[in-house]
């Protein structure tokens, strides 16, 4: 596996280092949205890449606080098909793909529960569709296609005018005006998406026509982008407590819409109103069938080989053996949608310019309807053979390796245990106004303040079906049809999603909100948060930047039915609250050493609220009930919990020669004082015996407020274009963030998401009517945590992609695209990092190959039209 890795990474540098990559970030002017504050910049139309890489450096460079930005080097046309893929270019930036494309991103070595992520300067409601992971304040980019964004800015040091709460950084995403495009301005596209694992090829659609009257005082916008996917996922999943590891295959269909309408109106030069609306929609109904393959409860004289704690890596199964295996799948009805309404408005007066905004975000999320089918598969000499778990991926060679629906020892039905649906939502009213005061008072040239109020509110919900009178089993044939590639070089019987939904349905007679289930599945968070922040630009023959303070007022409270010594939930709710404030200075700096010479300082206090899922006062049972014995877990949340603090400072110098060429060396550090952690009791007894396990064995899982930890590191960029059309940029990364052992349950000491290294090699080439582009991107091992879930925490190995774009222009209103994303087909490696005395399960230590899953390429072919 490592010569395989290296041998993908000299592959991408060598190919990188021939076409003397570049990137593709940028902005035509650089605007905080956050307050609607202007830099004084040179605007520079962006067309083509190079023309792009110009603009972003005309960004970065003139710039007060340490900015990079991605861009649209034209009306569709964003440089990735995913935006979080195009975010993970920017030096520093490091983008999670759990599901095939980029969902999180992390900036410089913190998690990506510490990046905030605004849509045009406020905050945007995100929930997720997956019930296996829990509700955290991070934005899913699955949800935001490419097409409807003009740019993105990523501030990754603090300033008083910008919403708090990015310890990483603060990624402000962009949509377009119509008073800022032409007249009649239209854009259509459409793609075809194959993808290497499901061959299956599936379509895209984009539109946008934006219009304003002949004065250009009013304008119209209107853009919408339609997706289907079918995503496939094979793997295999290793469940030490009960025995077992899992060939699985994860099939979803993704339908994604995405609507932007954005109305202008500027009666006179000195006042501007806008109505910005954009509704996100993602339909994520999915199946995940696996083949638990069981050992015998005495596996010593089976067992060649284990590792220190006893756990074994080398089995070899006979054919006498008197198991089989299990199979089940799990079919999901899931979605995500969020909408955002917007109204902003500017008034420039002589003395001062007030601006402001009010509005609202509301996500809704989860599964609407979660059931299991599952019996016995197979006869036991199937299963004979060798089971290898001593490297990162688990090797199977046994008797049979490719099943069909046939196989199924007994008819079939929905488990009742299983029927329940999982509803999420995350809601903000806000409302906020920004002033801008030219003065001259010695250096100081501009004065801002301005005000922010916030009304969070965050639901989650547990609801058990009620059982209809009788339940129909059926053939395996009513439920699968044909077969399906799977880890391990297996093949699975195809799950029909909608057959199981269907009699999932007929199985239920209602949903039960009055029992232990929902009671403990249930929990509210209400969060008002109040800001005022004042700050100053100044400016010297040789220096420029600002210096302000901001101060945060947070009160918050949680709705929880209260869980009882006897192991029973009270029948009234109960209230927690907390509250807090902060105080948060911030300075930016540079300073012209020499005419294209700028050094960067800048220092902060910086805060990210705590998850949501840590602050639900609710104790709420995992594991419950299900089919898994050995991971029953009561986790009790804490609405009181303080929010993620850091003191920070980054010291930079910039060095630009010529128009797109820039070397630039930054140092960081993130001292962070307050942190979340978890606290665990492993084989407690709580009162109540697990219908599946029959026992009363918990872990206790707790959250309270940790230590913090230190992040340090260096940011190396380089970049530049030629004449010729070649054009290339190089970023490198280096984090080493660490934090007390004791904060995570796997006593791992460094932060969640955070690799040590990152590298992002880009290379492209530009004639008059067509460019290549080729994009490797590379990040060391890190620790995914989503304990006390049913993934836990573990490390996911070095991960790097390769991906290919090119463009054709057929003339000036046509153009043809191709894209290959993940062209080396990069596996997702996982496995248990934490020592002995860890208080996790087997699978997730001393380097047991915990989960993987096979790499995808996409490829992608289309054809634009502008007019």
């Amino acid at each position: 596996m490592l010569a395989n890795n290296f041998k993908k990474s000299l592959l991408a540098l060598n190919v990188g280092l021939v076409l003397t990559g570049a990137s593709v970030t940028g902005f035509a002017y650089a605007e905080e949205q956050g307050s609607q504050v202007k830099e004084d910049v040179e605007v520079i139309e962006v067309r083509g890449i190079r023309r792009s890489l110009e603009a972003s450096l005309n960004t970065k460079r003139f710039a007060n606080s340490v900015v990079d930005a991605v861009s649209a080097e034209d009306v569709g046309k964003f440089p990735d098909s995913d935006v979080g893929e195009a975010l993970g270019r920017i030096p520093g930036v490091a983008v999670g793909r759990q599901f095939g494309q980029g969902q999180q991103v992390s900036i410089r070595g913190t998690s990506a529960q510490l990046t905030s992520t605004l849509l045009n300067g406020h905050t945007v409601a995100s929930t997720g569709w997956y019930d296996q992971q829990s509700i955290d304040r991070s934005f899913n980019y699955t949800l935001l296609p490419p097409e409807l964004i003009g740019g993105i800015d990523v501030y990754k040091s603090s300033q008083a005018n910008i919403v708090e709460g990015g310890i990483g950084g603060t990624v402000i995403v962009k949509t377009r005006k119509p008073l800022e495009l032409d007249a009649n301005t239209a854009f259509a596209g459409i793609k075809a998406d194959y993808g290497s694992v499901s061959e299956e090829t599936d379509p895209s659609v984009t539109g946008l026509y934006s219009w304003k009257n002949d004065d250009e005082t009013f304008g119209v916008l209107g853009s919408v982008a339609y997706a289907e996917t079918n995503y496939q996922r094979n793997g295999i999943e290793s469940l030490v407590g009960w025995g077992d590891i899992a060939p699985t295959t994860f099939q979803q269909a993704r339908e994604r819409t995405a609507v932007n309408v954005a109305f202008q109106y500027a009666p006179s030069e000195n006042l501007e109103f806008g109505l910005n609306l954009m509704s996100l929609d993602l339909e994520a109904d999915n199946v995940n069938t696996s083949i638990f393959m069981m050992f015998p409860d005495d596996k010593t004289a089976a067992c060649e080989a284990l590792n220190l704690q006893g756990t074994c890596v080398l089995y070899r199964r006979g054919a006498s053996d008197e198991l089989s295996a299990w199979a089940q799948t799990w079919a999901r009805v899931a979605s995500m949608s969020s909408d955002t309404v917007d109204f902003t408005f500017k008034y420039q007066a002589e003395q001062f310019t007030v601006s402001g905004r009010f509005g609202s975000t509301k996500s809704e999320g989860g599964t609407d309807l979660t059931s299991n089918y599952g019996t016995w598969i197979g006869q036991p000499a199937d299963f004979a053979g060798l089971y290898d778990m001593r490297g990162d991926v688990i090797n199977i060679d046994i008797a049979k390796t490719a099943w069909e629906g046939s196989d199924f020892q007994t008819k079939l039905e929905p488990a009742g245990w299983s029927l329940k649906k999982q509803p999420n939502t995350d809601e903000e009213q806000y409302a906020q106004i920004d002033f801008e005061i030219p003065v001259e008072a010695g250096i100081f040239t501009k004065i801002y303040t301005g005000f922010r109020w916030a009304d969070h509110d965050v639901k989650q919900e547990t609801i058990p079906a009620v059982l209809a009178a009788s339940i129909t089993a059926y053939d395996a044939s009513k439920y699968y049809s044909g077969t399906v590639s799977s880890g391990a070089g297996l093949t699975l019987p195809e799950a029909i999603h909608s057959a199981m939904i269907t009699d999932a349905w007929a199985a239920i007679a209602g949903f039960d909100t009055n029992n232990t289930t929902y009671k403990a599945g249930y929990g509210t968070i209400n969060e008002e948060n109040i800001a005022v922040y004042a700050m100053a630009d100044f400016q010297t023959e040789n220096a420029r930047g600002n210096i302000g303070i901001r101060y945060v007022a947070t009160d918050a409270s949680s709705d929880y039915y209260g869980f009882q010594s006897n192991g029973e939930y009270e029948n009234t709710l109960s209230t927690d609250s907390g509250d807090y404030n902060e105080v948060l200075p911030s300075v930016n700096i540079a300073y012209d050493l020499a005419e294209n010479v700028i050094l960067r300082f800048a220092a902060s206090h910086a805060i990210a609220r705590p998850n949501y899922a840590d602050m639900f006062s609710a104790s709420s049972l995992a594991g419950y009930n299900d089919d898994v014995a050995g991971n029953e877990v009561l986790k009790k949340g804490n609405v009181g919990l303080k929010p993620f603090k850091s003191e920070q400072f980054d010291v930079g110098i910039e060095y630009y020669f010529g128009g797109d060429g820039m070397f630039s060396a930054t140092y960081f550090e993130k001292d962070i004082k307050t942190f979340t952690t978890t606290e665990q009791q492993l084989g407690q007894s709580i009162g109540i015996v697990d219908p599946r396990s029959g026992v009363d064995s918990w872990t206790l899982a707790t959250m309270v407020n940790g230590t913090g930890g230190e992040i340090k590191g260096v940011e190396l960029q380089l970049q530049d274009g030629f004449d010729n059309g070649f054009g290339y940029q190089v970023n490198y990364t280096f984090a080493d963030g660490t934090a007390p052992a004791e904060n995570y349950p796997d006593r791992i000491p460094v932060f969640s998401d955070s690799s040590r290294h990152t590298v992002n090699l880009v290379g492209y080439y530009e004639a008059d009517d067509y460019s290549v582009r080729l994009a490797y991107n590379w990040r060391s091992e890190y620790m995914v945590r989503e304990e006390p879930g049913f993934y836990g925490n573990r490390e996911h190995q070095d991960y790097g992609t390769l991906d290919l774009s090119a463009n054709y222009d057929v003339n000036e209103y046509i153009t043809l695209t191709f894209e290959a994303v993940n062209l080396t087909e990069e596996d997702s490696i996982q496995i248990g990092r934490a020592p002995q005395n860890a208080e996790v399960k087997p699978e997730l230590k001393l380097g047991y190959p915990a989960w993987s899953f096979e790499g995808e390429a996409r490829y992608k072919v289309g054809v634009n039209f502008r007019f």
